[in-house]
């Protein structure tokens, strides 16, 4: 591997764990139990486009772990991988069709990313009952998952001019 690649996965990986701390520190009227911005999506999101689909796994996994581990417990490390996992896998899909724009398969990213955590989160209670939470997580997915795209869209935009 490339040097410059090697810096651009610890680049990348450390700015997705900076936003996720720096989500952490924003207070949010939560209408939802565990309702997050997602801004550590936009890293995940500008790699998918700017490297590629296994780059974006990985970065995406070191910063499941190192914020898990850092800032969030066993419980919010198990929630984020189910979300993160669904998440990237699905964005990488569409992506690979070429149809979706960048904020349709950010949108796309932040209403599986809430449908992950509400599986394991129904699966760790042992209650279906969990699913009543889904469509306040949709809206917030869409909405999230708009801005967080636009955000990234905006910033390939300056990478690839810049690269």
């Amino acid at each position: 591997m490339r040097s410059s690649k090697v810096a651009q996965y610890g680049l990348f990986a450390a700015l997705a764990i900076l936003m996720g701390y720096v989500e952490m520190l924003i207070p949010l009227p939560l209408l939802v139990p565990g309702m997050k911005l997602g801004l550590a999506n936009v890293i995940i999101v500008i790699v998918l486009y700017h490297m590629d689909t296994k780059s974006a796994f990985f970065i995406s996994l070191v910063r499941v772990l190192m914020s898990g581990l850092l800032f969030q417990g066993f419980a919010g490390l198990l929630y984020s991988l189910a979300g993160a996992l669904l998440s990237l896998a699905v964005m990488a899909l569409l992506k690979k069709t070429g149809k979706v724009s960048i904020t349709g398969v950010s949108v796309m990213g932040g209403v599986f990313h809430n449908v992950g955590q509400i599986i394991v989160a129904a699966a760790v209670v042992e209650n279906i009952k969990m699913a009543y939470y889904l469509p306040f997580l949709l809206v917030t997915g869409v909405v999230t998952g708009f801005v967080i795209g636009a955000v990234a869209r905006l910033a390939l935009g300056y990478l690839q001019r810049r690269t």
